[in-house]
């Protein structure tokens, strides 16, 4: 069955079309490769992998819990809504958050692919084509990933305004470190912590594995961001770093309210307008917010955009105090925590 008939809302068109302009830099200069960006590329050049292979496709889902995750990881747990809910009621929510939550991955992730392949004709280091060039394999097999995984939930929602929103800035704009600051570090350091929950607290191996190995690669691609922007910001005037920290703020808002799924309440037959309140003043989702940007914010500090403007915006969304988090280590810890996953998949086929 195609895609679009799986959207539970109506999709105009297929195809989205931005439009943008922006320079292709060709360098002719060989020999002035940085080493970190270079041992970088040959990590990304050891650590491919086939989505068809490393996975177990096989394995199904639980039509009432699909991933298996616990009530806590629902929006309205804890809320008034959700303690009057009969058991089907409450499964049927799980379904469709699941199923829209891997439908924002599969775009961000289509989005991410674009995005990589804009920065290999755009970054004037060839060292960093090099690398990128990695990546835009690493994010076409999250793309496969993510649409094999969704494929088994039998719904599928289209991408949220406040993704789409995003994304077309990020595409549209013919900086080259715009692309990096909106994809390598915002929405990609944003979806490590959501790809986090579901590795850590899904019970199901398929779902866990899948987040679990698209974060061994995101590790690499967040930290291919912070060098590169690390290097880069030191020369720009302030005013120039100033428009940055704007977009900083207001995408990370944007990223913030997104999970908000307004569209998916009014399709299963709630208010939208209710479950937001609901879902915003929410213990599980503020929880969940906070620990969204426990990967962005020390990345934003450490590429030198922490002027007024992003550390108060960070304080009123609380989440300042992420700024110290060493993030090196965190990265580190999600490439490790994949090869268990690894050890433990071929622990069971010797099994069996």
């Amino acid at each position: 069955m195609a895609t679009e008939l799986r959207y539970q809302l109506p999709v105009a068109e297929t195809n989205w079309v931005v439009n943008g302009q922006f320079e292709t830099v060709l360098r002719w200069e060989y020999d002035d490769g940085r080493d970190a960006l270079l041992n970088l590329y040959d990590k990304g050049k050891k650590q491919q992998w086939d989505a068809a292979e490393r996975i177990d496709w096989s394995q199904d889902l639980d039509p009432e819990n699909p991933m298996l995750m616990p009530e806590e990881s629902v929006a309205l747990f804890g809320t008034p809504i959700w303690n009057k809910m009969n058991a089907k009621d409450k499964a049927n929510v799980r379904r469709h958050a699941q199923a829209h939550t891997i439908s924002q991955f599969l775009h961000g992730e289509q989005g991410a692919l674009v995005c990589t392949a804009k920065i290999v004709q755009q970054v004037p280091q060839l060292d960093a084509k090099f690398y990128a060039a990695t990546q835009v394999i690493d994010e076409a097999r999250h793309v496969e990933a993510y649409q094999r995984l969704l494929h088994k939930f039998e719904l599928a929602y289209p991408i949220t305004p406040a993704l789409q929103s995003l994304l077309e800035t990020i595409i549209g704009d013919r900086r080259w470190d715009f692309t990096y600051l909106g994809m390598q570090v915002l929405i990609e350091g944003l979806a490590l912590a959501a790809f986090h929950r579901i590795r850590d607290w899904s019970q199901n191996p398929l779902a866990a594995s899948v987040n679990a190995y698209v974060m061994q690669d995101e590790a690499r691609h967040v930290a291919f961001g912070r060098l590169s922007l690390r290097d880069f910001y030191p020369q720009l005037t302030q005013a120039e770093r100033n428009e940055r920290e704007e977009f900083v703020v207001e995408a990370s808002y944007h990223m913030r309210d997104r999970f908000l799924a307004a569209e998916m309440w009014d399709n299963i037959g709630l208010s939208s307008a209710e479950m937001s309140e609901y879902v915003t003043n929410s213990d599980a989702m503020r929880q969940f917010r906070r620990r969204l940007f426990s990967r962005v914010v020390p990345i934003i500090k450490d590429i030198g955009l922490w002027g007024p403007k992003v550390r108060h915006a960070y304080e009123a969304m609380g989440v300042i105090e992420f700024a110290d988090i060493d993030s090196t280590a965190l990265l580190a810890h999600d490439e490790q925590v994949a090869d268990e996953f690894d050890r433990r998949r071929q622990a069971r086929q010797a099994a069996e």
